[in-house]
């Protein structure tokens, strides 16, 4: 069975994250999407609520499932025997940074591979952190987030 963990703060979880999420389930047995506690970020969203949040998107992906985690990703990981960390690539400029990480990752835990899923065009520009400055300026986010993370976005900034 070949275990993947797609991680992430998900402040909140937008339709390019749902992309990556469903070519994933396509891949691999099991997916888990690990939502991150991220505290140094200051998520708008408790970790609680985003993990819901992601929970409701994803209902409807049979070989999905959501937990919060803290800690080290690679510990995570063993804990529920994945073999695999599939982090989503929008730009060059995350794939610095996710390059970086998926060689301290290999460090930390060389049994873990690191797997990258290119975003497509339509969702290249996309991001969490657009979708709530959207959002704080009262603009529609409906065609970047599921109605539920919408209707939580308008709740938060009312």
């Amino acid at each position: 069975m070949r275990r993947a963990i797609i991680p992430g703060t998900f402040d909140p979880i937008t339709y390019g994250h749902l992309d990556v999420i469903k070519r994933a389930a396509q891949l691999f047995d099991e997916v888990t999407v690990a939502v991150a506690a991220s505290a140094g970020k200051h998520p708008i969203f408790s970790l609680d609520e985003r993990t819901a949040l992601v929970r409701e998107a994803i209902k409807d992906i049979d070989n999905a499932d959501a937990e919060p985690f803290g800690g080290l990703l690679v510990d995570f990981a063993r804990e529920k025997n994945a073999q695999v960390l599939v982090k989503g690539l929008r730009a060059i400029t995350d794939f610095e940074y996710e390059f970086q990480m998926a060689a301290l990752n290999y460090e930390l835990g060389r049994e873990i591979e690191t797997v990258f899923i290119m975003s497509p065009p339509q969702y290249m520009y996309l991001s969490s952190s657009i979708v709530r400055e959207l959002a704080s300026l009262h603009s529609s986010v409906e065609k970047f987030v599921p109605e539920h993370v919408a209707r939580a976005l308008e709740a938060k900034f009312a």
